[in-house]
């Protein structure tokens, strides 16, 4: 991709996510995007080589869980009614859009050694993580981010962020915080529609055929 294609989908991604968070209304949005700016939010991967591993990959993996999550809303509203009162609109895009802001900080840019398709050893550019910015977690750190930025979050919300990794959040292997985990699920829909989401854009809209993990 040259570089000034590169530049206009950067910029039309990021312009598509303001406009998605500022359609929220929601007190602190502003201060939101520009520390996520300041983060480098908008370049960085989603992933160092599994999905959307790519400048700009972790904004259009936040937008395409963000457009699952309110695809989801719809068809639960069109089934289950009452779950209008508890899905609101504002609560998924939010959670959904700003799931992965712990992200924004951790991967920097390296040279990685590969084969061609050749078979010969060349460089190429890649992507490691480096938490050493602030080791706060995953999920957890999201939300501090963001109280820290000052967006005002429903308990919904910082439940459904927290807890998006389900799984595989490694605080999830003691007994403590798989029952967090559970609660969290029982007490907040939100939850489950955050980490349905995330799951099928990255396992299905983001799907790479050579691995797709």
């Amino acid at each position: 991709m040259k570089f000034n294609e590169q530049q206009f989908k950067l910029e039309t991604l990021k312009k598509e996510f303001c406009e998605l968070l500022r359609s929220t209304r929601r007190e602190g949005v502003d201060y939101v995007i520009e520390d996520l700016e300041s983060l480098g939010f908008f370049d960085a991967p989603a992933s160092t080589k599994f999905h959307l591993n790519y400048d700009g990959g972790l904004c259009e993996h936040s937008l395409n869980v963000c457009k699952v999550g309110l695809m989801l809303r719809e068809e639960m509203i069109k089934m289950a009614p009452e779950s209008e009162s508890y899905l609101p609109k504002d609560s998924v895009i939010i959670a959904t859009l700003l799931h992965d802001v712990c992200k924004a900080d951790i991967y920097k840019k390296v040279m990685k050694k590969q084969k061609n398709q050749f078979g010969v050893w060349e460089e190429v550019p890649g992507f490691e993580v480096d938490y050493s910015n602030f080791p706060m977690g995953h999920g957890e750190k999201s939300v501090i981010r963001l109280l820290l930025s000052g967006l005002e979050l429903t308990d919904d919300e910082m439940l459904a962020i927290r807890w998006h990794m389900t799984a595989w959040d490694l605080p999830f292997q003691s007994p403590e915080q798989k029952g967090n985990l559970n609660t969290a699920r029982d007490i907040c829909p939100l939850c489950s529609l955050v980490q349905s989401a995330d799951t099928l854009a990255s396992n299905i809209i983001e799907r790479k055929e050579e691995n797709p993990t």
